[in-house]
């Protein structure tokens, strides 16, 4: 299972989500790739209002906050 995170820097709702998500990706064994939309113009241009998004699978499971439970039961 991959699980992307798209992010920036500065982003307080990135701050608030990216310790959810890193430990919920590591307690289901998932692949955790962190993503830095400012580094790519397709990413900014795609996630740019919508940060941070969680992807699973090429899958977008959420948007704005990472609910723990919601992902954890989809990492399942």
């Amino acid at each position: 299972m991959i699980v992307d995170f798209y992010e920036k820097p500065g982003c307080h709702l990135c701050e608030d989500a990216a310790p959810i998500v890193v430990a919920e990706a590591a307690a289901a064994g998932a692949e955790l790739r962190r993503h830095n939309i400012l580094e790519d113009a397709r990413l900014q241009a795609r996630y740019g209002e919508l940060i941070p998004v969680v992807v699973i699978d090429d899958e977008q499971h959420s948007t704005w906050f990472v609910d723990q439970g919601r992902l954890r039961a989809a990492l399942r």
